[in-house]
This record gives structure tokens, C-alpha cells and sequence, in this order.
């Protein structure tokens, strides 16, 4: 069966829904299967603004992995874990999305990127990348998404397609992706989510 073709997931199109907890708005950028709610999902990929001090939504049986994309970070206190500090320039973290979580800001409010995945049925991989012209990058989950923080030109086979920040390119299975000579290194958040296989 042919695999379907990359397609942009337009940020002016992500879906805005509440907190599972009530305590702000989230921006859900692609979730599967698609319009499964806070309950159902297998995977789920979001961003949201956070803007004040508060304990982090609870989600049974799901791994999370959060990044920082704007703003001056966050301490986090996760049960079991320990203390955590997040900033923009740093690296992504996994966690229990099940763990009992409190998020402190250290300078004024920031936008997170986060991904979730339906423990023992789904894992994922979250990284910041800067792809530069001629490069290529890896497709090899079963399905790759590709957040653009900056704009972000790549091309599969013959077709190119171009990313305004926060535009995501949605790829199911292997696909050849390449930046094109020209193009501006651009930072971007790679995702890639894979099934568990019994």
C-alpha cells in the first residue's frame, strides 16, 4: 500500500481546546487517531502558553517529553524525579505524564512544546535540530513531524514545501526529506513517533 504523501499542518489551523485541568489553553497540533479527545489518544502533539505558576494536568499510562520553545524557562517538581529547570536553549525532557508535576516559571511566561504517547502502545523522540542547506533529515518512525521555529524550506522527491514558524510537516513512514541548497539554516523540533510492537 503507498504511503501517503507529506502534508503542513498550518498553525493557523491547529486545534485550541482548555487544559485537561482547567489552567489555560492548549494549541493541539496533530493527535492520532485523528480527533481523538484528552482520553483516547494513542499520540498527541501540542504547545501551549503558560503563564503562571500551577500543577501540570495528569495523564494515566502516557509518557511525555516537554521542551521550551519561547520565554526565559521553567522549574519543574516531578514526583519521583526531582527538581527540573527548562529553558529554550536546552534539552527536551522526558517524563511520567502520570507523575504528579508543579511548574514554576523563572522569568515571565513561557510556550512549550509537548509531546505525549500512550505507554506501551506508542514511544516517541523529541530534538531540536538546525537543518542547513543540502542536508537531509531522517524519516524513519512511522510517523515524523517537523516543527518549523523559523521559516523552513525542505523537499520530498520533486515537491517542496515551505514552513512558517509553527508550521508543522506531517510524514507517515519513510520519505526522503532534504533542504534545499540556498536555504538558510533554520532551527526546528524533530518528533518522531513510533508503534510498540507486541
Amino acid at each position: 500500500m503507498r504511503q501517503p504523501e507529506p502534508k503542513i499542518l498550518a498553525s493557523s489551523r491547529h486545534r485550541r481546546m482548555p487544559w485537561k485541568n482547567g489552567g489555560g489553553e492548549t494549541v493541539e497540533v496533530a493527535v492520532y487517531p485523528e480527533g481523538s479527545d484528552l482520553a483516547g489518544f494513542g499520540w498527541r502533539v501540542s504547545m501551549a502558553t503558560v503563564a503562571s505558576d500551577g500543577p501540570f494536568s495528569s495523564f494515566p499510562d502516557v509518557d511525555r517529553t516537554l521542551a521550551v520553545l519561547s520565554g526565559d524557562g521553567m522549574e519543574l517538581e516531578i514526583d519521583g524525579i526531582g527538581r527540573q529547570v527548562l529553558g529554550p536553549h536546552g534539552a527536551p525532557l522526558a517524563f511520567p505524564a502520570d507523575a504528579p508535576t508543579f511548574a514554576r516559571l523563572t522569568g515571565g511566561p513561557i510556550t512549550d512544546l509537548n509531546v505525549m504517547t500512550r505507554r506501551g502502545l506508542f514511544a516517541h523522540t523529541l530534538e531540536r535540530v538546525s537543518p542547513g542547506a543540502g542536508q537531509r533529515i531522517a524519516t524513519s518512525h512511522d510517523w515524523t513531524l517537523l516543527l518549523a521555529l523559523a521559516d523552513l524550506a525542505v523537499v520530498s522527491g520533486d515537491t517542496p514545501f515551505g514552513l512558517a514558524p509553527l508550521d508543522v510537516l506531517l510524514v507517515e513512514g519513510r520519505c526522503d526529506l532534504r533542504v534545499p541548497l540556498g536555504q538558510a539554516p533554520g532551527d526546528a523540533c524533530l518528533i518522531g513517533i513510533d508503534r510498540i510492537h507486541a
